[in-house]
């Protein structure tokens, strides 16, 4: 055994060597020598790559697989020698004081080193490398551990009462009673050991909760998926350097050691974290033939394809050519969905006396997305803190529906059933795009209080019950031609949300379909009702706004120049005595969203007049609800004038659309920069 040990120290000597590693070792022996001071423990990290070290040598490679904490050992005795050898640290005495951690860059691509909570048995006694995911939903703040400490025999003859004889360094999964505790004996002469206080090694340590990503299908509402499974958090530990590495609601994927940590009577699976990974999304790099044909046979047009893009949209839900101008917006929403910061989110208010059929329209999109939440009303919308579960008494961050739904949407229901409270926290979160969680450092053992800023990158969708809000409110006398009584939500929530769409039934011919849709449905819900589902399955809208979400959009100078006029003029055009302009500082940046939208769902790349036109006709139709009609004087459903039944229709909403850009032309040159108008403050 001792030959093979002494093999395998020779054969690190030469992966270290051959991998950089040891010119690492090196300069990372320099810092502590220059410092000048004694340390307890001195620590390194060694990154391993398991297939080139078992290339060079299997029954290593094996070895640090399998066996990592005897592993480091092999290293630890390589690395004292090198300093002795190289005269690397004048301090370093004995060899106990090194401390490896190894860095696996990856694991075998074999369902033996992958580890699922969903999955049984769960092997936590191994102590080997394992690879896992999952998503983040609950974070502690950043505590310290014992990394290492110095213990001496009490015994003033003892040889031990001095020097670096006793060692004590932390494993994976060891508590800090393990570490460090005041029942040591020595050795040599059984006295009890004192830890030498001076000579502690502290380091920072962070408790994090992950969950299997399968619970974003649990957490939808609604998923064609109909297969059962068992799902359960898991405790990570992120010690030192990989402290606040990972952040809320994202997917990651790690390499660690499992372990079993014993609190009080209670016993919790764990993994030590040896090196994290953000996992990203690929988008589909392809949409299906259907739509490419649509494409192809609508490109004498910029407005047809999206249109019949949104008429046929969700017809396993509702049928085909109804809900056109709500269903564009979902689908506008859905490919602006994205995880940068600062992103262009579409977040709609829809209102509507059809609560039923717009709650099933919404829950069917948001499972389009990976990252589509129904936020559940029993639970917080945003992340809440509370007291750490494993004994420490510190502080922990849950990450509830908003940070979940990172990079998707979240549709949080009927607007009307919040209080005050969160409506106003829905406020804040919507003009900032954070949310700030206080952390009282009295209550959770700090020494001053906390305030953590969460950045939310998702986008909402939420929906008011006319009928309840004008039974709740007496209705004002004072409404302005176009205007909707939504008096049971604040004015400043209005403001905020991109979208303001009222769901009108086009017309009343359209209301048999529905009910016959309704009732087929109900009776046999797995029943094929048009042809259309056929030709343009769930499956490929949901690949296809999964590419389209993907281009990357430029604005035209043209677009751009027509988004800018209107919004000028508007500004000019809308405003009171009392609080001057009601047109937001946010519309502009809802216009270029809008704009950017129209063009990703055409599949195109730069953004043109008919795509900033489209976009200008939903928010003026958002802001008629709003605050009445203005000037430029739009038709109540301006995007679909009428019904989509055949290709005469579709030319006839073309040259309406014309029309409809002439008519904006003459407000720009009227209103716009250039002209003057009267206002009352004048």
């Amino acid at each position: 055994m001792h030959r093979e040990i002494q093999k395998m120290r020779e054969i690190a000597l030469v992966y270290l060597d051959r991998s950089g590693g040891l010119q690492k070792f090196v300069h990372d022996c320099k810092k502590y020598n220059d410092s000048k001071q004694s340390y307890a423990v001195y620590r390194f990290i060694i990154s391993i790559n398991p297939s080139d070290i078992a290339e060079l040598d299997a029954t290593l490679g094996n070895y640090i697989l399998h066996n990592p904490i005897q592993a480091a050992q092999i290293f630890q005795s390589v690395c004292f020698i090198a300093i002795k050898t190289l005269s690397l640290i004048e301090q370093l005495q004995t060899e106990a004081q090194i401390s490896i951690l190894l860095k696996p860059t990856h694991l075998p691509p074999l369902p033996s080193y992958v580890l699922s909570l969903s999955a049984f048995p769960f092997n936590y006694t191994s102590q080997r490398f394992y690879m896992s995911e999952g998503i983040v939903i609950a974070m502690g703040t950043v505590t310290k551990y014992t990394q290492g400490a110095r213990f001496l025999c009490t015994e003033e003859t003892c040889p031990f009462s001095e020097g670096f004889r006793y060692i004590r360094v932390h494993l994976p999964g060891a508590t800090e009673s393990a570490t460090v505790r005041n029942d040591f004996v020595c050795s040599l002469c059984a006295s009890p050991l004192r830890e030498d206080m001076k000579f502690r090694v502290l380091g920072d340590k962070q408790i994090v909760e992950m969950i299997d990503a399968k619970v974003l299908n649990a957490l939808k509402g609604y998923s064609s998926d109909k297969s059962h499974f068992r799902i359960q958090t898991f405790t990570v530990f992120l010690r030192d350097e990989l402290a606040n590495k990972m952040k809320m609601g994202n997917h990651y994927k790690i390499i660690g050691i499992p372990a079993c940590v014993q609190n009080g009577l209670q016993s919790t699976a764990c993994i030590e974290v040896n090196s994290v990974q953000l996992c990203k999304s690929n988008g589909p790099s392809f949409v299906s033939d259907n739509f490419k044909y649509l494409l192809s046979l609508t490109s004498s047009s910029c407005w047809r394809f999206t249109a019949i893009l949104a008429s046929n949209f969700a017809s396993q839900v509702v049928p085909p050519g109804t809900y056109n101008t709500l269903k564009l917006a979902i689908l506008l929403s859905l490919v602006q969905t994205c995880e940068k910061e600062n992103a262009d989110y579409l977040d709609l208010l829809i209102v509507t006396s059809d609560t039923l059929v717009i709650d099933r329209l919404l829950n069917y999109s948001i499972c389009l997305l990976p990252r589509g939440i129904r936020h559940p009303p029993s639970s917080e919308i945003f992340p809440s803190v509370s007291k750490d579960k494993h004994g420490t008494g510190s502080a922990s961050i849950h990450a509830c529906s908003a940070a979940l739904a990172k990079g998707g949407i979240c549709y949080i229901g009927d607007l009307s059933s919040y209080k005050k409270d969160k409506l106003e926290l829905l406020q804040s979160v919507l003009e900032s795009r954070t949310t700030t969680v206080f952390i009282p450092g009295k209550k959770y053992g700090e020494e001053a209080d906390q305030q953590v800023t969460i950045s939310v990158q998702t986008s909402f969708w939420s929906f008011v019950d006319v009928d309840a809000s004008t039974k709740k409110h007496t209705q004002k006398d004072n409404f302005l031609i176009g205007q909707m009584d939504v008096s049971l939500i604040p004015p400043n929530l209005l403001d905020v949300f991109g979208l303001l769409i009222y769901s009108e039934f086009p017309s009343c011919r359209l209301s048999s379909p529905l009910v016959h849709h309704i009732l087929k449905k109900a009776i046999n819900p797995e029943a094929v009702l048009y042809k259309v589902s056929q030709q343009f399955r769930t499956q490929d809208y949901e690949e296809f706004i999964l590419f389209a979400k993907n281009l990357h959009v430029e604005l035209s100078s043209e677009a751009e120049n027509l988004i800018q006029g209107y919004y000028l003029a508007s500004r000019r055009v809308r405003r009171d005595s009392i609080n001057g302009s009601t047109l937001s500082a946010s519309a502009l940046k809802i216009l270029i969203s809008l704009a950017k939208a129209h063009t990703k769902l055409s599949l195109r790349k730069k953004a043109l007049e008919e795509d900033a036109l489209i976009a200008i006709l939903l928010l003026e139709s958002s802001l008629t609800l709003k605050h009445g009609k203005s000037a430029l004087c739009i038709a109540p459903n301006p995007v679909f004038p009428f019904d989509l039944s055949d290709e005469n229709s579709l030319q006839e909403r073309d040259s309406y659309l014309m029309q409809c850009h002439h008519q904006l032309l003459k407000f720009i040159g009227a209103y716009g920069p250039g002209t003057h108008i009267k206002t009352n403050e004048e």
